[in-house]
Protein backbone atom coordinates (compact mmCIF):
# COMPACT_ATOMS: atom_id res chain seq x y z
CA UNK A 1 0.00 0.00 0.00
CA UNK A 2 1.39 3.38 -0.88
CA UNK A 3 1.52 6.28 1.54
CA UNK A 4 -1.13 8.30 -0.33
CA UNK A 5 -3.63 5.55 0.43
CA UNK A 6 -2.66 5.54 4.10
CA UNK A 7 -2.90 9.32 4.29
CA UNK A 8 -6.30 9.26 2.60
CA UNK A 9 -7.60 6.67 5.06
CA UNK A 10 -5.80 8.07 8.09
CA UNK A 11 -8.78 7.71 10.41
CA UNK A 12 -8.83 3.98 9.63
CA UNK A 13 -5.08 3.59 10.23
CA UNK A 14 -4.82 5.65 13.43
CA UNK A 15 -5.49 2.66 15.67
CA UNK A 16 -2.93 0.50 13.90
CA UNK A 17 -0.33 3.25 14.13
CA UNK A 18 -1.03 3.77 17.81
CA UNK A 19 -0.87 0.01 18.45
CA UNK A 20 2.49 -0.19 16.71
CA UNK A 21 3.96 2.96 18.27
CA UNK A 22 2.27 2.99 21.67
CA UNK A 23 4.01 6.13 22.87
CA UNK A 24 2.18 8.23 20.31
CA UNK A 25 -0.77 10.03 21.86
CA UNK A 26 -4.12 10.87 20.32
CA UNK A 27 -2.91 14.47 20.15
CA UNK A 28 0.18 13.29 18.23
CA UNK A 29 -2.04 11.44 15.78
CA UNK A 30 -4.21 14.53 15.34
CA UNK A 31 -1.10 16.56 14.46
CA UNK A 32 0.26 13.88 12.13
CA UNK A 33 -2.99 13.65 10.10
CA UNK A 34 -1.45 10.98 7.88
CA UNK A 35 1.65 12.97 6.95
CA UNK A 36 4.63 10.65 6.80
CA UNK A 37 7.20 13.29 7.73
CA UNK A 38 5.16 14.26 10.79
CA UNK A 39 4.91 10.59 11.81
CA UNK A 40 8.67 10.14 11.44
CA UNK A 41 9.29 13.27 13.51
CA UNK A 42 6.98 12.12 16.30
CA UNK A 43 8.56 8.65 16.36
CA UNK A 44 11.97 10.30 16.54
CA UNK A 45 10.81 12.55 19.37
CA UNK A 46 8.96 9.94 21.44
CA UNK A 47 11.42 7.07 21.01
CA UNK A 48 14.74 8.91 20.75
CA UNK A 49 15.52 7.41 17.34
CA UNK A 50 17.27 8.96 14.40
CA UNK A 51 15.14 10.10 11.51
CA UNK A 52 16.61 7.26 9.41
CA UNK A 53 15.57 4.70 12.02
CA UNK A 54 12.07 6.17 12.17
CA UNK A 55 11.78 6.14 8.36
CA UNK A 56 12.94 2.51 8.27
CA UNK A 57 10.33 1.53 10.87
CA UNK A 58 7.61 3.31 8.89
CA UNK A 59 8.71 1.51 5.71
CA UNK A 60 8.52 -1.86 7.50
CA UNK A 61 5.09 -1.04 8.94
CA UNK A 62 3.82 0.24 5.60
CA UNK A 63 4.94 -2.91 3.79
CA UNK A 64 2.83 -5.01 6.16
CA UNK A 65 -0.33 -3.03 5.35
Amino acid sequence: MNWNQIEGKWDQFRGQVQSHWGKLTNDDLDVIKGKRTELAGKIQERYGKTIDEAEREIDEWQNRQ
